[in-house]
């Protein structure tokens, strides 16, 4: 008589249940393991009524019931144990780990370990383990833990940029794997995002009074879009007139300073880190903190030479396919570029997980070599270029404008468009109402 006890890699059934996918799915995520059909708890073999019946509900069950695909890990096939036919189900640890129940997704409820001769509820910890080892150090290639996404926001900036946003176009761009499920650059991209970027203003350095102060959240191309706003509304402008008569402005900050530490900000942070990215604008600088510092092997030195290492290809090559991003490696050199001829330089405050850019105020220095009082604030009395009196007449006619027709109006980058809208924003000439793709502007 064959004696068989159930442990780590053995379980018995009389025959094929649906509770038995619990068991592959534990199999496949812990050392593998074999489930005999027709044996009971005890051990003794009694056999199966149709031993190719219960190989075909095993098969089909495993097939359509178990995600990611583990038909590769699983072979079926009869036994004879005492002279009765049982069926073995043969399932190999997966690759592609965690697997989980297709109704219950990659939670406790869909996904089991082995213990002992049990197969239990993976914790939340340990469903996060697997899925990093089995990206590797990637954190935009892991499978998303939620994968009931919408994608409002990337779809209105695909479309803006002439792109197509189909199942195709995402798995070329790394939003899906290879069998279907979202990976986590989907999920930084999707209208679930939680992820976040605390932006504030203070009054002083000891941040104990704001002057405003907003956390945004959501697809990072909203969170783009409303921080851009947020630090242009706080990047003071004012106008003169040149040698050449024509009027010259001059900002705080470059508003393209401003794009590319944000862009930085965005697009190389660690996200395996929990916690917020901060932008503080204080009275005489823009501080923009990052989670992550440098990545793996690449100095400060490294940086500054303007080499690209990107801890997030992926979520680049996205943000550069919709041409927020110009060019890989050259927004350091860039920012240092605006302030070669300024008497404060830019900082970098770089730990093991955070980076910090300080970028100083400096219109003041250009405002007093030209002889400038640089005290007041945006100057509405300067007259508007032509495009801002485009848009802002746009506006007036239509009851509010939108990014989009900014953008078709004056023929400009969608970049410049936002800037003409940030700038009028500034004024106190627009308002902004709505969120993502309802945002318009209305006169104020």
């Amino acid at each position: 008589m064959t004696s068989l006890h159930e442990n780590l890699i053995t379980e018995f059934k009389r025959d094929w249940v649906d509770g038995a996918k619990r068991t592959a799915v534990a199999f496949a995520n812990t050392d593998g393991g074999v489930i005999y059909l027709g044996v009971e708890d005890d051990g003794t073999p009694i056999g199966v009524p149709d031993a190719d019946e219960s190989m075909r509900r095993a098969t089909q069950a495993i097939a359509d019931g178990i995600h990611p695909d583990l038909m590769g890990f699983t072979s079926v096939e009869t036994e004879q144990m005492n002279n009765v036919p049982v069926v073995a189900v043969h399932i190999q640890r997966g690759t592609n780990r965690p697997y989980y129940l297709a109704d219950k997704g990659i939670r406790p409820a869909g996904v089991y370990v082995r213990s002992g001769a049990a197969s239990i509820p993976a914790s939340e910890s340990a469903i996060v383990d697997m899925i990093r080892q089995t990206a590797g150090d990637s954190f935009e290639d892991a499978v998303s833990l939620q994968q009931t996404l919408t994608f409002t926001a990337a779809e209105l900036a695909f479309s803006d940029t002439g792109l197509a946003f189909t199942e195709a176009t995402q798995r070329t761009l790394g939003l899906r794997t290879d069998d279907g499920r979202y990976t986590n650059l989907a999920w930084l991209l999707s209208d679930q995002c939680t992820v976040s970027i605390k932006a504030a203003a203070f009054a002083d350095d000891d941040k104990e009074t704001f002057l405003n102060r907003q956390e945004f959240s959501g697809s990072l191309l909203t969170q783009f879009d409303q921080v851009n706003e947020f630090i242009n509304r706080h990047n003071t402008v004012v106008s003169r007139t040149g040698d050449d008569m024509r009027r010259v402005d001059d900002y705080d900050y470059t508003p393209l300073v401003l794009r590319e530490a944000l862009l930085n900000l965005i697009v190389h942070r660690d996200y395996g880190l929990s916690g917020p990215s901060l932008v503080s604008v204080f009275a005489d600088r823009m501080e923009f903190l990052n989670l992550g510092g440098l990545p793996s092997r690449f100095t400060r030195e490294d940086m500054m030479n303007g080499i690209s290492a990107q801890r997030n290809p992926k979520l680049a090559n996205v943000f550069y396919r919709l041409r927020l991003v110009e060019a890989y490696g050259t927004g350091i050199r860039r920012i240092m570029g605006d302030y070669r001829d300024s008497k404060e330089q830019p900082s970098f405050h770089i730990t093991d997980h955070t980076f910090r850019l300080v970028l100083p105020k400096h219109a003041a220095s250009r405002a007093t070599a030209h002889g400038h009082d640089t005290a007041a604030s945006h100057d509405t009395e300067q007259p508007l270029s032509p495009n801002e009196h485009m848009v802002l007449d746009y506006a007036r006619n239509h009851g509010a404008v939108t990014r989009r027709q900014a953008q078709a109006l004056t023929g400009l980058s969608q970049g410049s468009a936002y800037q003409i809208i940030a700038s009028l924003v500034g004024r106190g000439m627009l308002s902004r109402t709505g969120k993502a793709r309802a945002t318009r502007y209305m006169p104020a």
